[in-house]
């Protein structure tokens, strides 16, 4: 029973880190502009990211060493350095639109301005990390975040054309205006694929003690966990492209707009069950994101690390997150807005894809860590070839957005 209890550790990372600020955005985005013809991004995406996490699981199973460990002890501290350094820039501007999400959910329930909220946000995210355990963490996230079932309520409720969702999630090209449906394409990919997702996940096995008895469990976990995720994307898709075209709104400008997706299928309750699903959801990935930089630092650098210690016996783990925090909650508080920081930080995500998981690949594919784990060509040519796109779509398509404005 204590196995399949460790499901969780799947739904946790799906709900914190997939199903948050980023693929709420890309994904509303998605359904207003282009209907449901971006749903195959979403599965394609989510397809990479089951084999990637339990990967991740896999190789800490069969290695005992997290990714990050595995990147230093494999190829030295100049690449671990090097990817250090690329995930973190990354990770704080994720986790800046995190704070900012859970903040524009208090800001509905209140009324309050989201920048008053950035620094309570960012001392409770601190607080619960300071005081807390992994295991608090794991099942109190992964049991509160199933209140964005909603979404997948709402989508049944609203009756959209089935065979036009089944449509969607082939791959099409567009009719109209090609680079912005390619970044929205790479930004639902960048929210889909975090580098960061599988890097949290693989700590998350060596915090529980996952031992070689748990691969069966590591798959099941890997791939309910993420199909959870993606289920609730589609959902929004679907959503956004029956509730917004109607209403002439075929460019999400704030989250405003996306706050009234639940709305038409459940009423007047819609906004508050939104509010709350969107500030559990970027809460459960700030606390994510935060240990994930915090794992990967101390792991790469030979420190103590385990949220399950006090901070007194990991004390460079505890200043790691807690610098992060600090960092990210700056923008928010000085009035960014979320939503832009959301949607460039997920294209930017896609572009980074390579430096974190190529040497992920190698390390699969040594026996010398993994032994008869090793990766079959099937997997390996999934990954490179969905993180192949990812990254060709955001070195075309990011510096036309950006310079066009």
């Amino acid at each position: 029973m204590k196995k399949w209890l460790e499901v969780s550790l799947g739904i946790v990372t799906s709900v914190g880190g997939f199903l948050e600020t980023g693929s709420i955005a890309t994904s509303a985005q998605a359904g207003a502009a282009y209907g449901f013809a971006l749903i195959w991004a979403v599965v394609l995406g989510t397809a990479c990211l089951i084999v990637l996490v339990e990967m991740s699981g896999r190789f800490a199973i069969a290695s005992r060493y997290t990714i990050a460990d595995g990147i230093r002890d494999r190829f030295g501290s100049n690449l671990f350095i090097l990817v250090l350094v690329v995930m973190s820039i990354v990770n704080l501007m994720v986790l800046a639109a995190e704070i900012g999400g859970v903040a524009l959910g208090l800001q509905f329930l209140t009324g309050w301005s989201f920048q008053w909220w950035a620094l309570p946000v960012a001392f409770a995210v601190w607080l619960l990390l300071w005081r807390g355990t992994f295991g608090t963490i794991e099942k109190g996230v992964s049991a509160l975040g199933l209140i964005s079932l909603a979404f997948v309520v709402a989508m049944f409720v609203m009756g959209p054309p089935w065979r036009d969702v089944a449509r969607g999630a082939l791959p099409s090209l567009p009719d109209r205006n090609g680079a912005h449906y390619a970044f929205i394409a790479v930004s639902i990919l960048g929210a889909t694929i975090s580098s960061y997702l599988f890097f949290f996940y693989s700590s998350g096995v060596i915090e529980e003690k996952w031992d070689k008895s748990y691969f069966g469990i590591n798959r099941i976990t890997a791939t309910f966990g993420m199909a959870f995720g993606g289920v609730l994307a589609v959902a929004i898709i679907v959503l956004a492209a029956m509730v917004y075209p109607p209403r002439g709104i075929e460019d999400i400008e704030s989250y405003d707009q996306i706050a009234m997706i639940l709305t038409p299928a459940l009423g007047a309750w819609g906004i508050y069950i939104f509010s709350l699903s969107l500030l559990i959801t970027c809460f459960g990935a700030a606390l994510e994101l935060s240990l994930a930089q915090a794992y990967i630092t101390a792991q790469g650098f030979g420190w103590n690390w385990s949220e399950d210690a006090k901070p007194k016996t990991d004390p460079a783990f505890s200043l790691v997150y807690t610098v992060a925090i600090v960092i990210a909650v700056i923008p928010i508080a000085a009035g960014l807005d979320p939503l832009r920081i959301t949607i460039f930080s997920m294209a930017i995500t896609a572009m980074s894809l390579p430096l974190g998981v190529i040497p992920f690949l190698f390390l699969m594919n040594d026996e010398t860590y993994v032994g008869e784990h090793t990766n079959g060509w099937m997997g390996n040519a999934v990954v490179l070839f969905i993180v192949g796109l990812a990254f060709a779509l955001a070195i075309v398509t990011v510096p036309l957005q950006v310079w066009g404005g």
